[in-house]
């Protein structure tokens, strides 16, 4: 019997956040379970930092997507571009977006989240996601670490990911903290170490969700 497959995109072209996202969702790797591919999308910018980067990769999505017969498919931006253009196109197969998870799963753990952002741009487009989905009353802000995407794969900015959590937490009252990049996804144990409060890695939610889509045909 053909396993039942979950592709993971990561939206824009670097290398370096498409091996973090792929090591950040190992441990989802279980035996019986789902293949788990990661691969990274050539026509993507280097790093989706604003508006127009994120509508840049809708299409080249959906082709992708509309083109592949995975049985789930995870969006590994925290834009989520392109998330409903995309759901058309996998034509009822599940489709989930890693901001979306991973703020719904925030919201599990505790009463306010704050997001590490990566830039002001940022920040604006996580703030009309709040407003839309109508989670604004529990978010308590964004903070920009001022990074590309591939920046934060790197380990020289752990520290700045940490002042930018714990700024969260301290100034912002957040009491829970999400990751607002799927590059970031190898600091997060050291995060939450550091500012002592349950720190979210969306696409290793998003992936947890597509595996339970995938094994209950849901």
């Amino acid at each position: 019997m053909t396993r039942r497959r979950i592709l993971v995109i990561n939206p824009n072209s670097s290398a370096s956040v498409t091996a973090a996202i792929d090591e950040a969702i190992a441990p989802l790797r279980i035996a019986g379970g789902p293949v788990i591919e990661v691969v990274g999308l050539a026509e993507g910018p280097p790093s989706i930092s604003s508006q127009r980067d994120a509508d840049s990769v809708v299409m080249p999505l959906v082709s992708r997507v509309s083109r592949d017969d995975a049985d789930a498919f995870v969006l590994a931006c925290f834009s989520d571009p392109g998330l409903h253009a995309v759901r058309e196109a996998a034509g009822g197969r599940p489709v989930m977006g890693i901001a979306e998870c991973g703020i719904f799963r925030a919201l599990m753990l505790g009463e306010r989240f704050g997001i590490i952002a990566l830039s002001p741009s940022s920040i604006r487009r996580q703030q009309r996601m709040a407003r839309v989905w109508g989670v604004d009353n529990r978010y308590a802000g964004s903070w920009s670490v001022g990074a590309s995407a591939a920046e934060t794969a790197g380990a020289d900015i752990r520290g700045r990911l940490i002042e930018a959590g714990r700024a969260l937490v301290t100034q912002y009252r957040a009491d829970v903290v999400v990751m607002g990049c799927a590059g970031m996804a190898s600091h997060r144990a050291a995060i939450e170490e550091a500012i002592g409060v349950p720190v979210v890695e969306p696409a290793q939610q998003a992936v947890a969700v597509a595996i339970g889509a995938v094994l209950l045909n849901a």
